[in-house]
């Protein structure tokens, strides 16, 4: 089977080549199949990981991931390779891994956005936030800076511009850092930043910024609260205008056996849940809680801190997120998701005390000391790079350096790409694990005459999270009960019972308090986990019926019965 080390990041054609092979030498586990395709043509691959030998994939649950929407996160589409291949090499190791693809599905789509991440990954590469699709105008830009890399080295960075009017000063702790000039400080030497580039339509005045052509962000597109340009820009003409966006919705919509969403990004080291748009109190107090233990086994196997978008990750106090994946498929799907942000240099450097996005807005300059000595030792100075002097072709003598971002703040460096996407998987797996999963928990056939017999039956649900998954899914109704039938031939007579049975939602353990103290009385366990069906039919013996069992989200389960005795009872194990 192709190896994958994980010490380099893949381009479209050779995360192909990797897809194709594996699904060629593991075609019992893994199938290769295409969502649609994106904006310039590429298929956007899907990635089905299950043992078909134990049953079609949408009759088991299922664990939706997706990866690289951003263009240049591509961290994540080697997190999701990484869960593929943990999955084929320890199939039949690792006990864990073996019942839960014998049991349940993943369907992982590695990246969503091949376009972009095309771009970025390019020799000479072309940054965008998400899809290559001009928006909100075909029309390119007439005037202003456009980022590019200048002098041809493959790198993007920031050029430095002496300016008696600058916001900048150099630092005098570390000559090779920038800080604020102070708010009443004249006379000195002081400097502007832009970002590499070039200028349409240069005055030899002004220094504007171009508008991008490409501004659509593909996360921004889903159907969560969304709202038009003039509020949410980037987020399209109309909720899922964009057609990798439109690929992953129609499938997540077309497999009620998909019970939870992740969504892979970077970076900042976290797991992101929703709301983005909202206070926690607007949230089912159950789905809360149930989100706190998914989110302290996610620190406990990440090492990343698990929060809430709305309260821990907003860009702007007064400003909220809308149109996301993870918010899409909790709110308007009632299943648990979350966004995984991987990747945290200020961690690595050993900058602790931060406050996620409000830590870009204002923190102490022994911080920037920090992350300078980080890449000097850790990147060994290919994350912020000296300035050297480069002759512009507008704008004369400057200075290129700083942050080379795309190997330092958004990805970490290859040499570093293993080690930071070991963990997600295992959280993954588990996160799958939890899900609902029918199974029988006691089959019993008894003769009462020569040709008449009882027929009983109980399934329950074996997995930790309720059929129905989230309470806001119970509230709105969301999804069907399990149905439980009894399958006869024309020679079987049903005597009494219906031949399908509505159980409605069977519970899982998720809300279980921490222990079994008495409060308001004393612990009780009755069992909701559980469904029974009980028929009388007329056959002779030797005849077999088919019992069924089988949930939208839950899976389906089947067991074949002769009319002689009554066969052994299972142990309702998953």
């Amino acid at each position: 089977m192709t190896q994958l080390t994980f010490d380099r990041y893949l381009r479209y054609d050779d995360l192909t080549r990797v897809l194709q092979a594996w699904a060629s030498t593991r075609p019992d586990l893994l199938r290769l199949s295409s969502l649609g395709k994106s904006f310039t043509g590429r298929e956007i691959w899907l990635v089905t990981v299950t043992r078909f030998a134990t049953g079609p994939d949408q009759d088991k649950p299922a664990l939706w991931v997706d990866a690289n929407i951003h263009s240049a996160e591509v961290v994540s589409s080697m997190a999701a390779l990484r869960l593929i291949q943990d999955l084929l090499e320890q199939d039949g190791q690792v006990p864990e891994v073996t019942r839960c693809l014998d049991t349940r599905v993943f369907y992982v789509c590695p990246r969503v956005n091949p376009d972009g991440a095309e771009w970025a990954l390019a020799d000479i590469p072309k940054l965008v936030r998400s899809s290559i699709r001009p928006w909100p105008w075909v029309d390119p830009p007439l005037d202003g800076l456009e980022t590019q890399d200048m002098d041809g080295d493959g790198r993007i960075l920031t050029m430095r511009i002496a300016d008696t009017n600058g916001p900048w000063k150099i630092s005098p702790q570390e000559p090779r850092l920038l800080v604020r000039r102070d708010p009443a400080e004249t006379g000195g030497q002081y400097y502007r930043l832009l970002p590499e580039g070039q200028f349409h339509n240069f005055d030899g005045l002004t220094l504007p910024i171009q508008v991008r052509k490409e501004s659509l962000d593909l996360n921004r597109n889903f159907p969560a609260r969304w709202r038009g340009e003039h509020e949410e820009p980037g987020a399209g003409a109309f909720p899922g205008s964009e057609p990798e966006v439109r690929a992953v919705m129609d499938f997540i919509a077309s497999h009620g056996n998909i019970c939870g969403g992740i969504a892979l990004h970077s970076y900042s080291g976290l797991l992101l849940r929703p709301f983005s748009y909202e206070a926690d109190d607007k949230m089912p107090a159950e789905d809360r809680w149930t989100y706190s233990t998914i989110g302290a086994k996610g620190e406990a196997l990440t090492g990343y801190p698990a929060v809430a978008a709305y309260h821990d990750f907003r860009y702007h106090p007064q400003e909220v997120t809308t149109g996301a994946m993870d918010d899409w498929v909790y709110e308007e799907l009632g299943r648990f998701a979350w966004t995984v942000e991987f990747w945290s240099p200020q961690r690595q450097a050993g900058v602790t005390d931060k406050r996620y996005i409000d830590w870009y807005r204002e923190h102490d300059h022994e911080d920037d000391q920090k992350m300078l000595a980080w890449s000097d030792t850790a990147l060994h100075g290919n994350g912020y790079i000296d300035w050297y002097p480069y002759e512009h072709p507008q704008l004369g003598p400057v200075e290129l350096g700083g942050w080379n971002p795309l190997f330092s703040f958004w990805n970490p460096p290859p040499e570093r790409l293993a080690q930071e996407i070991s963990g997600v998987p295992k959280w993954l797996l588990w996160h799958n694990l939890i899900s609902p999963c029918l199974a029988w928990r006691d089959v019993e056939v008894e003769a009462l005459t020569a040709d008449v017999w009882r027929i009983r039956a109980v399934v329950q649900n074996a997995g930790w999270l309720p059929t129905d998954i989230t309470r806001l899914a119970r509230q709105k109704k969301m999804t069907r009960g399990v149905i439980l039938e009894l399958s006869t031939n024309a020679a079987i007579t049903m005597v009494s019972g219906n031949a399908r049975v509505q159980c409605g939602q069977l519970d899982g353990w998720n809300l279980k308090a921490s222990s079994p103290n008495v409060w308001g009385g004393r612990p009780a366990d009755p069992t909701d986990d559980r469904c029974k069906g009980e028929w009388l039919i007329a056959a002779p013996a030797g005849s077999t019926v088919t019992l069924c069992a089988h949930h939208e989200r839950a899976g389906r389960i089947s067991r074949t019965v002769e009319l002689r005795t009554a066969p052994a009872a299972p142990d309702g194990n998953q």
